[in-house]
């Protein structure tokens, strides 16, 4: 047997035994997510320097802090969430009672990009702890440094009987999805979501895509145009502009189309003082 089959074996058995059910346990793996961070931030901003070229200031807004943000909120809110929910029935079930009731779904993969490889991986892995599920965690591969420390940092902080991390491009990502998990949460760009969408509907594994896609911003008549620009401007280049939600063109009103133009061209030559401003 392979490394994956024997690893995802491993982890269907962690979740028969009932573990990751526990409230207690979840509380603890969201709370060593936490440490994780707080603890390796040095390392973390190094890594993505290295695949990214990013200053560690970017990483923490990008990556770090709003990795860490999500864990903390899991772990606030977890057992609310996981409190049976009664819902109404029509008259022709009474005096019938009907509740949801939460239920972890078993062994789930996450897929990671390579864009935010933090915090794009480590948010979807959160919400499945909070779900009381095992996790198979695939980094991405075009951001090589960052997939190595995850892998390193993971087995070391978190459970190692219920989570397990993989290395490699798309023929790991294709052997993983022939495991036939519980789930498969895909981070990426349409064309490589309808791969993993087909070769997860082989086995009938649901699958959640987080897809990218073309960002409008609508300037109207009435805004504040330098607050528009400036706005516009941190946001286009934010982590060099790859960002699935950073706006990639705008509609302006007609009435303010010049001023807001030299509005925007001032703000990212204040932004980005070693370009044009976006003239060129």
């Amino acid at each position: 047997m392979n490394d994956v089959v024997d690893q995802t074996a491993r982890l269907r058995a962690t979740f028969t035994s009932g573990r990751t059910r526990e409230v207690a346990w979840r509380l603890e793996q969201l709370q060593r997510v936490e440490d994780l961070l707080a603890e390796c931030e040095p390392q973390i901003a190094e890594a993505l320097a290295t695949d990214l070229g990013r200053p560690a200031t970017d990483s923490f807004l990008g990556d770090i802090a709003p990795s860490r943000a999500e864990a903390k909120f899991a772990r606030k809110h977890l057992t609310s969430w996981m409190k049976p929910r009664k819902v109404g029935l029509p008259f022709s079930q009474v005096p019938g009672k009907a509740w949801y009731e939460y239920e972890p779904l078993g062994v789930t993969l996450v897929i990671g990009p390579w864009n935010y490889p933090v915090y794009l991986t480590l948010a979807p892995v959160v919400a499945a702890i909070a779900a009381g599920n095992c996790v198979v965690v695939k980094p991405s591969e075009n951001a090589p440094a960052t997939a190595r420390l995850l892998a390193d940092l993971i087995p070391r902080y978190l459970d190692p009987d219920a989570f397990a991390v993989f290395e490699g491009g798309p023929e790991v990502t294709t052997e993983l999805l022939d495991q036939g998990l519980d789930h498969a949460f895909f981070t990426g760009g349409p064309e490589i979501g309808k791969i993993v969408m087909a070769a997860a509907a082989k086995h009938l594994t649901p699958v959640t895509l987080e897809l990218g896609g073309k960002c409008p911003v609508v300037v109207a008549a009435d805004a504040n145009l330098p607050v528009a620009a400036r706005r516009i401007a941190w946001t286009k280049l934010l982590n060099s502009g790859q960002t699935c939600i950073a706006p990639d063109y705008l509609l302006v009103d007609e009435s303010v189309h010049a001023p807001f133009l030299a509005e925007l061209a001032t703000a990212f030559q204040q932004l980005s003082p070693n370009q044009d401003g976006g003239r060129g």
